[in-house]
């Protein structure tokens, strides 16, 4: 399951959220990050912390399933194929929280992955929660609110949309579309 959506539109929570409702044997693919921890974000739990040295290493080895800079500030961020390999071993749904890019590279190579693509109310509402969130600059914020119109245009990629304007309607929503995917199998 890849979803993805613009910086600030709750795709962690939804996920958080789904990872507790929804019974269907969910695991988190973990994605590698070379941008520090902000808040209370714990290494190999949140994101794979790593220097852009050991990243570069990650790359240049062919261990990513995909990979990209992100925002234009230097950050990469990457799914390790291992995540998804030990998930799919396992025989859970991994569920990816990636960007538009990462997540063409993966329906590139899995053509039945099932691709949610979360959207805000309104890009005022967007704005607001980039702003309440408080880890970035207002030039950061700029940035993120570009880049969410470009991901916004890429949404036509998806199979699903899901507006995330009430957060129980729209984890409820997740949940109901995973259930019908798997009643497919």
């Amino acid at each position: 399951m890849v979803v993805s959506g613009p910086s600030g539109v709750g795709k962690t929570t939804l996920a958080d959220r789904l990872f507790h409702t929804c019974p269907l044997p969910l695991v988190r693919s973990i994605s590698a990050t070379t941008r520090s921890p902000r808040g209370e974000e714990i290494d190999g739990v949140d994101y794979h912390f790593v220097c852009p040295e050991r990243f570069q290493i990650l790359r240049d080895e062919g261990q990513f399933l995909e990979c990209f800079e992100v925002f234009g500030q230097g950050y990469w961020y990457g799914t390790l194929s291992s995540e998804v390999r030990a998930g799919i071993q396992a025989k859970k749904w991994v569920v990816l929280n990636i960007d538009v890019h990462g997540a063409a590279a993966v329906m590139q190579q899995f053509d039945n992955a099932i691709t949610i693509f979360v959207r805000p109310s309104s890009m005022e509402e967007l704005r607001r929660r980039l702003n309440l969130r408080g880890t970035d600059t207002p030039d950061e914020i700029e940035k993120r609110l570009q880049r969410a119109e470009y991901e916004l245009s890429q949404a036509h990629l998806y199979r699903y949309h899901v507006v995330n304007d009430d957060l129980d309607r729209a984890v409820n929503e997740l949940c109901t579309i995973l259930t019908e995917e798997k009643e497919k199998e």
